[in-house]
């Protein structure tokens, strides 16, 4: 059975460092294939897809930006649009008014001050419409290789689980956990921990049992610790009847998304992925 650790609230800084640093290792081990599942081809997209991706789902993002972007291939087509025409695009993401008059000033501004092309630094990103320094990470760290923690609500919630922060403003989660893990994981690391927060540790009932840092978890216990219960609780390609999917990742890590993408498309189309 699964020991909870101490919890000693005196837990050094050091001490706090080596169990981050070593979730994140068995994270990794875990996750070799883990990806930002937004799907993108340039930083544009990345920085669009990600505004959307507010208050829904990185797949139902997906299923939209195909038309989107062949509609909209760039910033130019895209601060030119009808407020009304964009809106039909983005209809499905929800809050699509708002998100659209935030997509055509995003849009207008790259055209205006930065020749069509998206900034590669925080300070610049933010000052675009609809992007915080969540997004601006994001897309630092997938689109450009510019480490970065992108603390959405999965990696702000993990955090506090694993006792890595108190704090619930994300300003101050991104820099009390990059106090603990090398800057040189900082993108990994919140690609890791977002894909555990969906797959295994929910917000309501987190699948203890079945989580493979268990031993280095505050928190463990305040979910289902039973292994077999707990590993009904699993998503995606861990969840019971997806080890073909979960296969296909691993012995194919490079070409992840790709995975995923042909998986979810099977899956809109009423098949199997």
């Amino acid at each position: 059975m699964t020991q909870k650790p101490s919890g000693d609230a005196a837990e050094s800084l050091l001490a706090k460092k080596r169990r981050a640093r070593k979730i994140n290792k068995v994270l990794g081990e875990f996750y070799p294939y883990a990806h930002p599942e937004l799907d993108f081809r340039d930083p544009f997209e990345l920085l669009v897809a990600t505004v959307l991706s507010a208050q829904t789902t990185d797949v139902r993002v997906n299923q939209i930006t195909p038309a989107l972007f062949a509609r909209y291939p760039g910033p130019l087509e895209m601060a030119q649009a009808e407020l009304p025409d964009l809106e039909t695009f983005i209809q499905p993401t929800g809050f699509f008014r708002a998100k659209a008059k935030n997509l055509v000033a995003l849009a207008t501004r790259l055209v205006d001050h930065y020749d069509g092309t998206v900034p590669a630094s925080v300070d610049e990103l933010v000052t675009l419409a609809g992007v915080g320094r969540k997004t601006a990470n994001v897309v630092l760290g997938n689109a450009f290789g510019i480490p970065g923690i992108t603390v959405d609500t999965h990696f702000g919630r993990l955090a506090r689980r694993f006792e890595w922060t108190g704090s619930d403003d994300p300003v101050v989660v991104e820099r009390e956990v990059g106090e603990l893990v090398e800057r040189k994981e900082w993108t990994m690391l919140s690609h890791r921990v977002v894909f555990h927060g969906r797959r295994v540790c929910h917000s309501r009932k987190p699948a203890c049992g079945a989580c493979v840092v268990a031993q280095w978890c505050p928190s463990y216990g305040m979910g289902e610790t039973d292994p077999v219960k707990a590993a009904k609780l699993l998503k995606y390609e861990l969840a019971p009847g997806q080890e073909a999917l979960r296969e296909a990742y691993l012995a194919q890590t490079e070409n992840a998304a790709d995975i995923r993408m042909a998986s979810q498309r099977a899956l809109a189309s009423g098949g199997r992925p």
